[in-house]
């Protein structure tokens, strides 16, 4: 348990400072040297290990990909000391550094922007629901964590056709029987499925939306920018939507700029999102 502080002054001084620092303080402070301090973590180019571990102390909500050498073990230690532990789950694209890549290139779309290791899936067929919902999906629940970060639905926005909008349903629908799930991105199919009168509740827990505030200038250099005017005020719309929803609303950002970090701490806050600020793309 935490310490009673006695002045209610000096609560609230400690608050609001904390809401404005982007800074989250657990009820469980975890065990060891450091406690929990920050909402949100995305470390999905982090590998397994004892620094991956030491890495993942201070944050209460955890997004990792499983596939990276974490095992059951790993998992039950995070959710032992207060975490919550979201597995990456890539449902809409392929990397070809996963195993089964080979296995499905037959249902393969198409070579996905900036990201020559990957391509799109035909997610409208029994072969692709088959594996994702009958064995990839069940492989990471398998390891104990408590849902699915869910990538790559916006396979609809690219590839806009009804078989495509049904295929993200179905695997949408088979993950939330399993576990909870975060959506990363996913506008156009989320904002459709609504306005056809779906419940939010079948598909989705939260969304995380990536670069609200922020841009990516250049992928391969790394490079990132403030957002446009545009930009933000789309994906704010969108959010507020899923908050409006009783869904919770994640950002990812991308920027070095103290500025720049300053302000998405300052405006989540406000807004009453959870967010994590990166570096660089990589999530390490």
């Amino acid at each position: 348990m935490m310490k009673r502080i006695r002045s209610i002054a000096t609560v609230t001084i400690l608050f609001l400072s904390l809401i404005f620092a982007g800074v989250y303080v657990s009820a469980n402070p975890g065990t060891g040297k450091d406690p929990i301090k920050y909402d949100y973590g995305v470390f999905l180019g982090v590998n397994a290990g004892k620094k991956a571990m030491r890495k993942f102390r201070k944050y209460k909500t955890i997004v990792l990909d499983v596939q990276s050498g974490f095992d059951k073990d790993d998992i039950q230690t995070l959710k032992d000391r207060g975490h919550r532990v979201y597995s990456y789950i890539n449902v809409g694209a392929v990397e070809n550094y996963r195993d089964y890549y080979n296995d499905c290139l037959d249902i393969t779309l198409g070579k996905y922007d900036n990201w020559p290791d990957e391509r799109w899936v035909d997610v409208s067929g029994a072969k692709w629901q088959d594996f994702i919902l009958k064995d990839l999906s069940e492989r990471i629940k398998d390891t104990g964590v408590d849902g699915y970060f869910v990538d790559n639905i916006d396979v609809y926005y690219q590839y806009h056709r009804e078989s495509i909008y049904n295929g993200v349903e179905i695997i949408l629908k088979g993950l939330k029987e399993k576990g909870d799930v975060i959506i990363n991105g996913g506008d156009t199919f989320v904002m459709e499925y609504i306005d056809k009168g779906g419940a939010v509740e079948l598909i989705l827990d939260g969304v995380n939306q990536e670069t609200v505030f922020t841009a990516i200038k250049d992928y391969n250099r790394g490079k990132f920018k403030e957002s446009s005017e545009e930009d933000r005020d789309y994906y704010l719309t969108y959010t507020e939507t899923i908050k409006r929803r009783g869904r919770e609303v994640y950002l990812l950002e991308y920027t070095k700029s103290r500025q720049l970090k300053k302000k998405i701490q300052e405006r989540s806050g406000e807004l009453g999102y959870k967010y994590y600020i990166s570096k660089s793309l990589d999530l390490r």
